[in-house]
């Protein structure tokens, strides 16, 4: 398992080795939606190979893409907390290869040792962060290009 994500890259040996117990592989075919916006969020990706872009419902609009993920890159954060529903929809663009995590099982993992569990969301919360700025910067240009923006 070579190019660490964010996630992983500075978890102590042991503490990958027990969160990649919980992981299985994972692939989706270009095209192929990995989830929509309000289902429930059971489970979290790490990218090996491929891309998958974030989307998010816009009314009178088509879905908007917000951010584009490749190797190295954690999809989903939704898992973390109630009521584990997905904030955004996530298509695959290019075939993906990837981790595939229970979310039930990683949330347990967490429970159960603390350290590692803090360090597991301390990471997955800087990826919240990263979000959300994408997607705000991603709105405001939508919206700015089509003079909809007001000054």
């Amino acid at each position: 398992m070579t190019g660490w994500s964010p996630l992983l890259e500075s978890l102590p040996p042991e503490g990958r080795r027990r969160l990649f117990a919980l992981a299985g592989p994972r692939s989706f075919p270009t095209g192929s939606r990995l989830f929509e916006e309000g289902e429930a969020a059971d489970r979290f990706w790490l990218i090996r190979s491929g891309a998958v872009a974030l989307d998010v419902y816009v009314p009178g609009r088509r879905a908007q893409v917000v951010e584009t993920l490749g190797p190295g890159q954690q999809v989903g954060w939704s898992w973390i907390f109630p009521p584990y529903q997905w904030h955004l929809g996530a298509t695959a663009v290019e075939t993906v290869r990837a981790w595939e995590f229970d979310a039930t099982e990683v949330r347990g993992l967490c429970a159960a040792d603390t350290g590692l569990g803090y360090e597991i969301m301390r990471r997955s919360a800087a990826v919240i962060a990263d979000r959300l700025q994408a997607t705000r910067l991603r709105l405001l240009d939508l919206y700015a290009s089509d003079g909809s923006a007001s000054s």
